[in-house]
This record gives structure tokens, C-alpha cells and sequence, in this order.
């Protein structure tokens, strides 16, 4: 079944019928045209008057029921078709009973019937009804059709930039606001026509008039004159089928005429006249009371029937009381859900935004192109969102703390396939994804290499390749590592977060974890209270995050601090004293648990000595204080190390003595941020060392 007007008018233009409905309309007017000169048998003309109202019932009808008059814009051309259809049964009426005496069954009926044979009760009835529609309908809709011209046409350019802005701010599509164009020129081309048309409906009913006078005067002279008739005879006779004759034209003309005036007065109607007329009439039950008060009132005056006026009083009675009481539980539960819905919608809205507003700034955000929405939207299959919310209950397992929420949103600015991680509102991370591709890792183990668009995998700056859907397959049996897009950018924030979880953690947020362990250690919580503040517990979390050790064992790590404070609250040497007490924590990541064995970079001694005496002490701590030049080799030296011991798969850990830990964690860290640097405390007692490489000065 056809699902839009584009499809039913498609199918009328292709439908092999419609030629011959075209062939069948034209000879249609044609016969109309030839009744006006070639006699017409009295039993064809029943069969056509017959038509005639049949047609002009079927246009009334439609006129009613149409939601849009629009949907009836063929109206002023059928007007004027239907108009001449009937003058032209008129004439052909007039030649039979002038010439015959005889116009059919019809006329005859409408003659005899209608009018109880008396030919001055039909005369009357025949002028009430050309006055009722040339003084009341016609005139009334030739007024309203001029009026409702006169504005559709003063509105059009209105409505035509309403058009365009609607377009050019993209609620609507060209194809749209073409076919929005398009009815505006057909409504003002119909209200045009209507006000032309209503012309032939007037004219028609001066013209019934007319030829109904012709039509007795000449019948009564033919009458006399010719037939040798009565006076009285000749008047009886022809006056009752000319009058037959009118009623008969004049019932489909005031059919006609008042189907003219519901399509012109209905330009501001959204439904058919009868679902509006019903509710708009009935939607006020208190002027439905009045009434039937009014008409019960006037049921009890002296002489007035009262059955018929307390018939209609108790019916809209009834219809008050019903919309008052009997929908009272409906329009109860309506207006909850209008509450609800209104409430959702208020909920929903954009809350007036504030002046402070825009003094706050989200701990962490994601700002994504145009391009990467699908990874956002759930509708489109996007997932994100999801894993984002199992990245932060990770962390809060691997870390220890609570990761804020992740704010996402779109940033024109960027390019459409690029994303941005900002932390406090600063960029600390950015990356671009190859929508409806995955992302391909070698191993290191790779034999058979496969076709890709080269590129370098955000997180950790890898190489890797961009392949479609069909060769993920192909990669997987060659050994590549097959990433999909969410997961990539998802392990990217999973770094950032354990680069930056220093930054991350707030006062607000330690205190929040302290609150925590009070609940089953308050003793360890008590004893540091009256130790160290909030701000300075806080220094030493960082300082441990900063080297991606965990705080989640926040009880022992607090028992350290506490310890440690006792001695000195200088915030590095309860760093250290804590890192003592967590080497377990600390050293088990990297050792080896089949031989039990941890490659480690160590320091050749005499730069460890000379490192040794360079320790300064700051206001940040203690510094390495050495010339640029030495500290170039040292980096350049590193660097080296790094790549050569990451080829292989392992983890850089450098061990040096206790004093230089710290310090030389500071020089390295800008360069290489993944180092790790422990003691030679922190090393677990059993651990077999095998040293890897040396770092050196000296070639």
C-alpha cells in the first residue's frame, strides 16, 4: 500500500486508466455542451437528473470530510463543470415540458409531491430556496472567497521566508521546503480560483430564477394560445413542472452553493468539519449547562411545548454532566502525565546558564570531532560511554582513587577523526582514529606482513597499521594484535589517567578515602589526624602516583606516613620511608615469575658516586645539581638503553643507592617518563638481579 501522497501520485501518473479517465471527462463536458441543442428523452434525463444529485450530495460530502482544502483543489474547475452540467438540464427540462408537457418522473415527482400538488405552495417553496442561496450562501462565500484571496496572496512572501529559514537552519530538507513552495502556490492559485468560481454559483441561482419565470409564462401562453387550455389549466400544469423542474435544480445548486462556502470559511481548520465541529462545540461543559437551564426555562412558559424543550434540556444536561464528572478521572490522569511530561521537558531544557559557570573547569574532559559521534551515540552502536564507566571502576581498583567523571563533547574545531583528553583544561593527550577501520599491532613476531595505512597507536606511540573490516581476519591468522576503535581510545585515557592521576587526585578526594578507612581503621585515622593535614597527606599520594605506585592499601600506606611523620614531615622523606614499607607492591611488577629474576639497568659506580655528591637540597626537595653537558650524555646514553630493553619486551627499571633514587627520578622523568627507578631497599629480599645494561658516561 502506498505510504505517502508521493507514492498515490506516482501511481495515478503511471496507472494505465487514467488516459481513459481523461478520454471519459472530455466526453463528458462534450455531452454536457450537445444537451444544450439535441432534445434529451424524458427517461435519460431522470437517469441524468438522477446524477445530478448524486454528484452534487457526493461534493457536499467531501467538502465536510476533507482535512485540507487542498485535498479538494480540483473544486473551482468541478464547479464550474457541475455548474454547466446542470444549467444544461435545465434547458433540455424546459424543451420537454414546453414542448411535450412531460419532463420525466423526476420533475414530475418534485412537482406533485414535494409541493402536495399545490403550484403556489411550490412557488413559494422554489423562492425561499433561491433566496436562501443567492442572499445568504452565495452571497456570504462570494465574500469570503474575495477576502481569503486577498490575504493567502498578501501572506505568500511571509510564508516563503518563513520557508527559507526553516531551510537554512536545517530543519527541513531542500525536497521539503520545495514541496512547502509548492502548496503555497497552489493555495493561493485555489483561493484565486475559489474567488472567480463563487461567480458561477451565483450566476446560477439568477439564472434558476430566470428560466423558471421563462418557463411559466411561456407555458402558460403556449398553454392558452396553442392548446386551447384553461387559463387556470395552463397555469396548474405548467406551473407545477416548471416548479418541479426548479426544485429539482435548485436542491443540487443549494448543495452545491453551501459545499462553496464550508471550503472557502474553512482556510484556519487543521481536521475534517465534523471531528471539529464536535469538539469544539461540546468542549465547554459550563456553556452546555447554561443552555439546557436556558431551555428548560423556556420549556415551562405558558403555551410552549414542553416535551420537545426538556427533551433537548436533559440531552445537554446529560452531556454537561458527563464531561464535568464522568471524565473527571480521565482528565485527572491526562493532566498527570501532561504534569510529568511538562516536569520532563523543564528537567531537560537547558538550565539558564550562570555568570560562575564559566569559572569552573572539569577535572577531566574528552572533546571528540564530528566524525568519532558513533563511538559516543548508543543509538548509532557507540559504546564508549560504557567503557569509560569500567575504565574508572578500574582505577579506582588498580590506582586506588576515584577518577572524576569523564565530561565528552563535540569540538567542531577539531578535525573530523581527532579526539583531545584535557585534564584541568589543559591538553594532555590527542590522537586520531580512522572511523570504520581497526587497528593493527605487530607483535614483534610477525612473518607475514599485511597491506595498511601506516600509523603510530596514541598510547604508548607505537607503530601500527589502519585496516578495513575485511582484512581483520587476514591480520588475526598472521598474528597482529586486531584493536577496535573504542578500545584504542579507551587505552589511551587508561594511560593518561595513570600518567596524570597526581593531578587528578583533589584534597576533596583524600578526604573522601580517609573518610572511608575510618570506617574500619578509625585508630590509624585518629593517630594521623593529630599529625598531618589533609594538604600534606595528599603531597605523599601524589608523590607515590607520580610513579604509578597504587594507593588503594590506603590503611598501611597511612600507618607508614604516620611513622614516617613522627621522624620528619618532610614530605620526600615520607615518601621514601612509605616506598620502603610497599616494596612488595612495588617490586613484584617487575619480576620475572618464572626464574624469579628482574632485569634492571645499573649505574656504573664511579657516575653513581659522582651522582651521589651532586644531591642538593631545595624548598622541592632534593636536586641533582650537574653540568648540561654530563646531563645531555646521561639522557643521550638512556635513550639508548630504553629502546634496546623495550625491543625486547621488558620493562626499563633502573636501581641505583637510596640517596640518588629520588633526585634522579626528577632529572629522568621529563624524557622518560615510564622509567622506573628503585633502590637498592626497595629490591625484595630472594629477588634474583641480572643487570641488563649499564648506564654510563663512557662509550
Amino acid at each position: 500500500m502506498p505510504q505517502s501522497m508521493q507514492d498515490i501520485k506516482g501511481l495515478i501518473k503511471n496507472n494505465p486508466l487514467s488516459k481513459s479517465n481523461d478520454a471519459l471527462v472530455i466526453l463528458g463536458i462534450v455531452c454536457i455542451v450537445l444537451m444544450l441543442v439535441v432534445p434529451v428523452p424524458p427517461i435519460l434525463l431522470d437517469i441524468l437528473l438522477t446524477c445530478m444529485i448524486g454528484i452534487a450530495l457526493m461534493v457536499l460530502m467531501i467538502s465536510m470530510v476533507i482535512d485540507r482544502v487542498l485535498d479538494f483543489a480540483v473544486y473551482p474547475s468541478l464547479l464550474l463543470v457541475v455548474t454547466l452540467f446542470r444549467l444544461s438540464l435545465n434547458v433540455a427540462s424546459t424543451r420537454l415540458i414546453l414542448a411535450d408537457g412531460n419532463a420525466g418522473q423526476v420533475i414530475q415527482t418534485f412537482g406533485t409531491f414535494v409541493t402536495s400538488g399545490n403550484f403556489i405552495v411550490g412557488t413559494i417553496m422554489f423562492l425561499i430556496l433561491v433566496i436562501i442561496q443567492f442572499v445568504v450562501i452565495t452571497k456570504g462565500s462570494t465574500r469570503i472567497a474575495e477576502v481569503a484571496a486577498r490575504f493567502t496572496l498578501d501572506a505568500m512572501p511571509g510564508k516563503q521566508m518563513a520557508i527559507d529559514a526553516d531551510l537554512n537552519a536545517g530543519h527541513i530538507t531542500e525536497e521539503e521546503a520545495k514541496e512547502r513552495r509548492e502548496d503555497i502556490r497552489r493555495e493561493a492559485d485555489f483561493y484565486g480560483a475559489m474567488d472567480g468560481a463563487s461567480k458561477f454559483v451565483r450566476g446560477d441561482a439568477i439564472a434558476g430564477l430566470i428560466i423558471t419565470g421563462i418557463n411559466i409564462i411561456g407555458g402558460f401562453i403556449l398553454g392558452v394560445a396553442m392548446l386551447d387550455m384553461s387559463a387556470l389549466e395552463a397555469i396548474q400544469r405548467y406551473t407545477i413542472l416548471t416548479i418541479g423542474d426548479g426544485l429539482v435544480s435548485q436542491i443540487p445548486a443549494l448543495m452545491i452553493s453551501t459545499s462553496s462556502g464550508i471550503i472557502v470559511t474553512r482556510a484556519a481548520s487543521k481536521n475534517n468539519l465534523g471531528a471539529e465541529l464536535i469538539s469544539q462545540m461540546a468542549q465547554s461543559a459550563k456553556a452546555l449547562a447554561i443552555t439546557a437551564f436556558v431551555m428548560m426555562l423556556l420549556g415551562i412558559v405558558p403555551g410552549m411545548p414542553m416535551i420537545p424543550f426538556w427533551s433537548i434540556s436533559a440531552l445537554l444536561g446529560f452531556m454537561a454532566y458527563r464531561m464535568t464528572f464522568g471524565v473527571s478521572s480521565k482528565q485527572a490522569q491526562k493532566d498527570a502525565e501532561k504534569a510529568k511530561k511538562a516536569a520532563e521537558e523543564a528537567a531537560a531544557l537547558p538550565k539558564e546558564e550562570k555568570i560562575e559557570d564559566y569559572l569552573l573547569v572539569d577535572q577531566m574532559e574528552l572533546e571528540i570531532g564530528y566524525g568519532l559521534i558513533p563511538l559516543v551515540d548508543v543509538n548509532q552502536g557507540g559504546d564508549l560511554l560504557e567503557r569509560i564507566t569500567m575504565l574508572r571502576r578500574q582505577m579506582a581498583g588498580d590506582l586506588g582513587i576515584i577518577v572524576p567523571p569523564i565530561r565528552i563533547r563535540d569540538n567542531i574545531q577539531l578535525s573530523p577523526n581527532e579526539y583531545l583528553i584535557k585534564i584541568k583544561g589543559n591538553n594532555v593527550g590527542k590522537g586520531e582514529l580512522m572511523m570504520g577501520s581497526y587497528l593493527a599491532m605487530n607483535p614483534g613476531n610477525i612473518s607475514q606482513k599485511i597491506p595498511g595505512i601506516k600509523t603510530k597507536e596514541p598510547a604508548f606511540n607505537l607503530d601500527a597499521l589502519w585496516i578495513t573490516e575485511s582484512q581483520k581476519e587476514a591480520a588475526e591468522l598472521a598474528g597482529y594484535t586486531v584493536i577496535e576503535l573504542p578500545a584504542v581510545l579507551a587505552t589511551h585515557l587508561t594511560e593518561i589517567i595513570k600518567r596524570y592521576a597526581s593531578e587528578i587526585l583533589m584534597r576533596q578526594d583524600v578526604k573522601t578515602l580517609i573518610e572511608n578507612v575510618k570506617k574500619n581503621s578509625p585508630a590509624i585515622v585518629e593517630e594521623i589526624s593529630g599529625l598531618l593535614g589533609i594538604g600534606e597527606i595528599q603531597q605523599v599520594m601524589c608523590m607515590l602516583l607520580q610513579e604509578r605506585v597504587s594507593v588503594k592499601n590506603l590503611a598501611s600506606i597511612l600507618e607508614l606516613i604516620a611513622n614516617a611523620a613522627k621522624i620528619s614531615k618532610d614530605a620526600v622523606f615520607i615518601n621514601e620511608q612509605v616506598r620502603l614499607g610497599l616494596t612488595r607492591q612495588i617490586c613484584e611488577p617487575y619480576i620475572n615469575k618464572d626464574t624469579n629474576q628482574m632485569p634492571v639497568i645499573a649505574i656504573a659506580p664511579d657516575l653513581e658516586q659522582m651522582l651521589e655528591a651532586s644531591v642538593q637540597g631545595t624548598n622541592r626537595g632534593p636536586r641533582l645539581v650537574i653540568r648540561p653537558d654530563l646531563i645531555g650524555r646521561i639522557m643521550e646514553k638512556m635513550d639508548i638503553i630504553q629502546t634496546k630493553i623495550l625491543s625486547s619486551g621488558d620493562q626499563p627499571v633502573i636501581v641505583c643507592s637510596p640517596n640518588v633514587r629520588y633526585p634522579l627520578k626528577k632529572l629522568l622523568e621529563s624524557n622518560f617518563p615510564n622509567l622506573v627507578v628503585l633502590s637498592y631497599s626497595e629490591i625484595i629480599t630472594g629477588v634474583n638481579i641480572t643487570v641488563a645494561e649499564t648506564l654510563s658516561t663512557h662509550d
